[in-house]
């Protein structure tokens, strides 16, 4: 537990810890540590240059294919088996980082190179399961990108600047061997958010 000051606190003897109700969930790839640490360091210079943007955490790289937003945790079990089953009968992807980019000189985000046809593929049956599952999205178009930092609201100049310096960036091929089905309840308020695992699925091996 934590306090209005982001203090961790002790439950009273006899009080439980109360459960989040709901939790932020995406279904999502990620690359393996080899490329994050490739891109990681092209970003050293940006690091350096602009330490006031607020910068991802290299362990929560991931590119989404379905963001299903808050859901009561109740529901986040019914997914469970058919994604399962769908990473079952799916190939891996070869994919890559490539180039940089910003969303309204907000957004920082490195693309997505290789098998972008597969990728599309899957986030559309992705996607088709979460509805048979009953579970209500927004179903926004897929744009595959690695989401890296973003700008303070007086300080955008330095978002355009470092998707500039990386654009040419050309990252290694690598294969997404693993569907995960990510949550968060942490860093809700003013803090970054902080993601989580709930569990992952290896896909077939060819």
């Amino acid at each position: 537990m934590t306090d209005p000051s982001g203090q961790e606190t002790v439950p009273r003897v006899g009080e439980q810890p109360r459960a989040a109700a709901t939790t932020r969930v995406f279904i999502a790839l990620a690359p393996p540590d080899e490329a994050k640490d490739e891109l990681a360091r092209a970003l050293s210079p940006a690091y350096e240059a602009y330490p006031r943007m607020r910068w991802n955490r290299v362990e929560d790289w991931h590119i989404t294919l379905a963001f299903l937003g808050e859901l009561p945790v109740t529901a986040v079990p019914s997914l469970q088996p058919a994604l399962a089953r769908l990473a079952a009968a799916r190939p891996p992807l070869e994919l890559a980082l490539r180039g940089s980019g910003h969303f309204d000189e907000r957004v920082l985000w490195s693309g997505i190179d290789g098998d972008l046809e597969g990728l599309h593929s899957l986030a559309t049956e992705v996607r088709a399961v979460v509805e048979e599952c009953g579970v209500p999205f927004a179903g926004r178009p897929l744009r595959p990108h690695l989401t890296l930092a973003r700008a303070r609201r007086d300080d955008t100049a330095c978002v355009v600047a470092a998707a500039a310096a990386l654009a040419g960036f050309t990252g290694r091929p690598w294969r997404a061997a693993r569907l995960h089905l990510v949550g968060s309840n942490f860093g809700r308020g003013p803090g970054p958010i902080r993601y989580r695992d709930i569990t992952s699925w290896g896909f077939a091996e060819r």
